[in-house]
C-alpha cells in the first residue's frame, strides 16, 4: 500500500498528525531527508483510532482531542524531575471554585496552592469550561503521589510522579570500569540443563565467571515469558509477556519440595530429565518444543506436591503482590494451553469480562499452576543474583528488556486498551537491513497509555529491575519515537510516532534508581543526536560497538574517541561473532538468505577492506603481531575497546569460545535457525559449562584482555 505521487498530505492531516505526534519526514541512516506516505500517516493515525480518512474526519479528530483534554477535571498523569516543580490544571464549570491536595507515597497529605493565572474559558454560557490552575512546588519527594482535586460534587484524581533529574552510578563502579561476559542463556548448557540453559546454570555461569576471570556483571539476554504450550517462539525478543519470566528457564531439582517427593516420583523426574539431557552434548539445535514437554510433565508432578505453611504463604505474598496483572497472564496461559493449534472463542480471544470470569471460576486450579510457575522462576532468578553478588561481582545480573511483545501473547491480551492495533513496531531501512524491518509487535498507544498513567509501562521496568545490577533496554529509541508498519504495509512504508520520552525516561530513571540498578539504552540505529545526549544528561549509558565505530574515511575510531557513559562491547547478538564478522564468513549466508544489498564479491571485497583496516590499526597501537591469526585478531579488537574510556566493557561468550555461527539473522524468521544455536567451539564442539572456564581459547581471551 502505497501512495500515488499525486497524494499529498493536506494540511487537517499534517496538523491531526502533529497533535499526535506522528512526524511526517524523518533524516535516514544516510543523512537524507525521508518522507512518509500520506497512506501511512493516515493508517497510524487510524491505529490509534483517530478518523483520518479525509480532512473533514481529520477536523472533526482536532475537535475530539481538544474537548477531551478539556473535558478531564484533573490530568490522569504529571510527571516532573526532582526540584523542577510545575503547575497542574484542573478544569471545572466556568466560576466554580475548586481545590486540590497531593497525597504523597508516605502518607502525608498536602494541600496544594492556587494560583492567578487566567486561562480564557472554552465556550459561552452555563455549559463553559474554566481552568484553575495549582502550583506543584518544586520540593515533593521521589516517587508516585495521588493528586485529588474537586468542585462542587465533583471529584478527579490522578497521579504526579516525581522522578530522578539522574540516575548516579555507583562511584565504585565509575572507578574500577568493570567487565563482564555476554550469553545468550539459553545456549549455555550444563552436564545438568535440560536441554538449554536454566537459572541454575545462570548462576553457576555468574560465580565462575568472576572466581575465574574477575568479572563484574553477566550480561544475558531478555528473560520473558514464553507461549506455555509448543510451538514456542524461540525469539527472546518476542515474548508474550514483558511482566513475568519463562518457566522453560526453570532448574527443576532446585525447587525445594523436590527434595520431600517420594522415591519414585523423583524417579520419575530423573527418567523425564533424561532425554532433554542427552542434547546437551549434541551439537543440535535447541528443541524449546522438547523441553517445554519434558518440563511441564515434571513441573505438574512438583506442583501437586505439599508446601509447608511458610512456603505457602510465600507463595500467596507473591500472588497478593503481582496482583492482577499476575491473574490475568495465568488465565492467559490457560486459555491458550487448552485452545493449543485451534482458534480461541470469540468472547475469551477479545476478553469478555463474562467469558474470562467464568473461565477463572471453572479452571481455577489449573490458573494457580500458572501462578505458581511464575514464583519459583522469580525464586530462581532472585537466588541466581544473590549467588552473583556474594561470588564477588559488583553488578551482578545485566538483564535485557525487549523493545516489545508478540502480537497475540499475554500481554497483547491483558492490555489491549493501551495497545494500538492494526500496525507493528519496526525499523527504516538503513544499511544493515535496507528494506527496513517489521518486527510484528504491537506498540503502546501513546495516548492510551498515557490516560493510564504510565501504570502498565511502570510494571514492566520494575519487573526487569527487581533482581538485576543492571538493565540493558533494547532499542531505547522506542522510548523517543517508534517506527510504526501499518498492516498491509512494506516495513519501508511506515511513519514515525513520538512518544513523551521526558516522562517515559523519568518513570525508567526512578525505577532504576530505586533498585539500585545501572540502565543501558541501546541506542544504535537511525536516531536523531541529541537523543544519546539526553541519555547521559539523565544518568542512563548509551551502547558503542566496536565494529560499527568507523570515521569519515572508513578506518576504525580510535577508542579514545569513544564516549565514556556507554557500555561498550566488539559485538552483539545480531552480529556474527567477531572472527566470523572479520573474515566475511556471514556474507555467503546473507546471500542465500536473500539479505544483501548488492553482489556476494562486492561485500566480500567491502569485508576485505574493513579487515584489512581493522589490521592496519591494531598493529599501529601495538595491539596484534605480525604474522597473527584469527584469535590474534579476535583478542586484537576485544584490546581496542577496553583501552576506550567506556565506563562497562561486555565480552561475548561467542567470542570467548571461538563460535563462528550467529544466534541471529536480522530480517529472517524460519529461513536459519535464530535463537537456537547452542554455544560450540570454531569446530562445531558444544561447549558445556562445566568445561568452560577449562577452555584454552576462553582463557587465552580473558589473558589479553
Amino acid at each position: 500500500m502505497t501512495d500515488t505521487p499525486t497524494q499529498e498530505i493536506s494540511d487537517a492531516l499534517a496538523r491531526l498528525a502533529s497533535e499526535c505526534g506522528v512526524s511526517l519526514s524523518y533524516t535516514g541512516w544516510d543523512g537524507q531527508r525521508r518522507e512518509s506516505s500520506a497512506s501511512a500517516v493516515r493508517a497510524v493515525l487510524r491505529a490509534m483510532g483517530m478518523d483520518a480518512a479525509d480532512d473533514a474526519g481529520c477536523e472533526r479528530a482536532l475537535a475530539a482531542i481538544d474537548d477531551h483534554r478539556w473535558s478531564r477535571l484533573v490530568p490522569p498523569v504529571t510527571v516532573v524531575r526532582q526540584g523542577s516543580g510545575t503547575h497542574i490544571p484542573v478544569h471545572v464549570t466556568h466560576g466554580d471554585p475548586a481545590t486540590a491536595t497531593l497525597s504523597l507515597e508516605d502518607g502525608s497529605v498536602r494541600q496544594l496552592e492556587q494560583i492567578d493565572i487566567y486561562v480564557p474559558p472554552r465556550g459561552d454560557g452555563p455549559r463553559a469550561i474554566g481552568r484553575a490552575t495549582f502550583d506543584l512546588p518544586g520540593d515533593v519527594p521521589l516517587g508516585w503521589h495521588r493528586i485529588e482535586a474537586t468542585t462542587n460534587g465533583r471529584r478527579g484524581r490522578g497521579y504526579v510522579v516525581v522522578t530522578p533529574a539522574r540516575v548516579e552510578v555507583p562511584a565504585s563502579v565509575r572507578e574500577s570500569r568493570p567487565w563482564g561476559l555476554a550469553a545468550q542463556l539459553y545456549s549455555v548448557r550444563s552436564e545438568r540443563s535440560w536441554g538449554m540453559g536454566d537459572f541454575g546454570d545462570l548462576g553457576d555461569l555468574g560465580a565462575l565467571s568472576v572466581v575465574h576471570g574477575g568479572a563484574d556483571f553477566l550480561q544475558i539476554n531478555p528473560l520473558h515469558a514464553t507461549e506455555p504450550v509448543p510451538p514456542i517462539e524461540p525469539s527472546p525478543y518476542l515474548p508474550t509477556s514483558r511482566r513475568f519470566l519463562s518457566p522453560l528457564y526453570i532448574r527443576i531439582e532446585d525447587i525445594p519440595e523436590v527434595a520431600y517427593l517420594p522415591s519414585q516420583q523423583r524417579a520419575v523426574l530423573a527418567w523425564e530429565s533424561e532425554r532433554p539431557r542427552r542434547a546437551n552434548a549434541t551439537g543440535d539445535h535447541i528443541d524449546r518444543d522438547a523441553v517445554v514437554r519434558a518440563k511441564s510433565a515434571a513441573l505438574e508432578q512438583v506442583f501437586a506436591a505439599p508446601r509447608s505453611a511458610g512456603r505457602e504463604a510465600q507463595f500467596e505474598a507473591f500472588c497478593m503482590r503481582e496482583g492482577r496483572a499476575l491473574e490475568d497472564y495465568a488465565t492467559w496461559c490457560s486459555i491458550a494451553e487448552a485452545h493449543r493449534g485451534v482458534p480461541w472463542p470469540e468472547e475469551l480471544s477479545v476478553g469478555a469480562r463474562a467469558a474470562v470470569d467464568a473461565w477463572r471460576d471453572e479452571h481455577a486450579e489449573r490458573i494457580l499452576f500458572h501462578a505458581w510457575l511464575q514464583w519459583v522462576a522469580d525464586e530462581q532468578l532472585e537466588r541466581a543474583q544473590r549467588r552473583m553478588r556474594d561470588a564477588g561481582m559488583r553488578i551482578g545480573l545485566m538483564t535485557d528488556l525487549a523493545v516489545g511483545v508478540h502480537p497475540f501473547g499475554a500481554d497483547a491480551w491483558a492490555m489491549g486498551p493501551v495497545m494500538a492495533r492494526g500496525v507493528s513496531v519496526g525499523a527504516p531501512p538503513d544499511m544493515y537491513n535496507q528494506r527496513g524491518q517489521d518486527w510484528s509487535q504491537p506498540p503502546w498507544q501513546p495516548r492510551a497509555l498515557e490516560a493510564a498513567a504510565y501504570l502498565p509501562f511502570r510494571d514492566v521496568v520494575r519487573a526487569a529491575v527487581r533482581h538485576a545490577g543492571a538493565l540493558r533496554i533494547d532499542h531505547i529509541l522506542g522510548l523517543f519515537r517508534q517506527w510504526w508498519v501499518p498492516a498491509g504495509h512494506e516495513p519501508s512504508d511506515g511513519a514515525y510516532v513520538n512518544v513523551d520520552h521526558e516522562a517515559l525516561i523519568g518513570i525508567l530513571a526512578l525505577e532504576a534508581q530505586r533498585a539500585g540498578a545501572i540502565v543501558i539504552g541501546e541506542d544504535l540505529g537511525t536516531l536523531e543526536p541529541w537523543v544519546s545526549d539526553y541519555l547521559n544528561e539523565r544518568g542512563l549509558l548509551g551502547t558503542v560497538v566496536a565494529l560499527f565505530e568507523k570515521q569519515h574515511d572508513g578506518s576504525p575510531t580510535p577508542p579514545e574517541q569513544y564516549r565514556s557513559d556507554a557500555l561498550v562491547s566488539v559485538t552483539v547478538h545480531d552480529l556474527p561473532p567477531t572472527a566470523t564478522y572479520l573474515a566475511g564468513g556471514h556474507i555467503e549466508t546473507r546471500a542465500q538468505l536473500g539479505l544483501l544489498g548488492g553482489s556476494m564479491e562486492d561485500e566480500q571485497a567491502k569485508s576485505d577492506h574493513e579487515r584489512d583496516r581493522m589490521v592496519e590499526f591494531l598493529r599501529s597501537r601495538d595491539w596484534m603481531i605480525e604474522d597473527w591469526e584469527e584469535e590474534d585478531l579476535v583478542a586484537g579488537v576485544h584490546r581496542l575497546a577496553l583501552n576506550s574510556p567506556a565506563l562497562l566493557t561486555s565480552v561475548a561468550l561467542t567470542d570467548a569460545v571461538g563460535e563462528t555461527r550467529s544466534q541471529n539473522h536480522p530480517g529472517t524468521h524460519t529461513e536459519y535457525p535464530n535463537w537456537r544455536v547452542a554455544l560450540a567451539d570454531s569446530n562445531g564442539v558444544p561447549v558445556l559449562l562445566d568445561d568452560l572456564f577449562d577452555h584454552p581459547r576462553l582463557k587465552r581471551l580473558l589473558k589479553a584482555v
